[in-house]
């Protein structure tokens, strides 16, 4: 079984994944882990994001950098944002995905083209969503609890301009599948969330 959980930044998609996952006892992947290793590998190399042969250059990162906490920094996230529009990184990066995808006994997949491109024969496609300014607080409060200062506008402008890229690039755009249940958890606490999304994949199972 073949479960694809898309949607914008900070949605709360990764959380919901990761619970699917240790419900239906599946194999996990973080697809935008990927994209901020590339990033920051470009980073590294000390090269421009925004040239394509840069970003496809990092795409050839070392595993262990998937284990590296700065990847889930704000900046390696702009990084990663950036690098993602071009088609050659995503070309790199499909294979290892759809393998993972294709594995014996299925997986949770979560990113921004899973149920479109990476999985589209998923057996059950989600979309997960949240307003800007909810998932802003969302962001800021992970920052702060980590004691990491950064003004609330700032972050929304981020998540704006990363959305713009995300849903405007050629390649891949960020969309819900046309039969993907999309979810809205702008007014949910994250346990509510959660049981709201297992209950409508266990629901679409049946």
């Amino acid at each position: 079984m073949i479960i694809a959980v898309d949607g914008p930044t900070a949605s709360g998609k990764g959380t919901i994944a990761k619970a699917l996952a240790v419900h239906f006892d599946l194999p996990h992947l973080d697809t935008g882990l990927l994209y901020r290793a590339v990033g920051r590998q470009v980073a590294l190399n000390e090269g421009d994001p925004d040239n394509p042969q840069d970003a496809l250059l990092a795409c050839d990162f070392p595993d262990e950098l998937l284990e590296d906490p700065v990847l889930r920094s704000e900046e390696t996230g702009g990084l990663a944002s950036r690098v993602s529009v071009h088609p050659a990184v995503r070309e790199a990066l499909f294979t290892r995905q759809r393998a993972f995808a294709e594995q014996d006994g299925g997986a949770v997949l979560d990113g921004r083209d899973i149920g479109t491109i990476i999985a589209p024969d998923a057996h059950v496609k989600l979309y997960i969503t949240a307003s800007v300014e909810e998932r802003a607080r969302r962001r800021w409060l992970e920052m702060t609890g980590r004691e990491i200062e950064i003004p609330l506008a700032e972050i929304e402008e981020d998540i704006i301009r990363r959305d713009n890229r995300d849903i405007n690039r050629a390649d891949a755009p960020l969309k819900a599948a046309p039969e993907a249940m999309v979810i809205d958890t702008t007014a949910l606490h994250k346990d509510a969330a959660i049981e709201t999304v297992i209950e409508a994949v266990e629901a679409a199972l049946r």
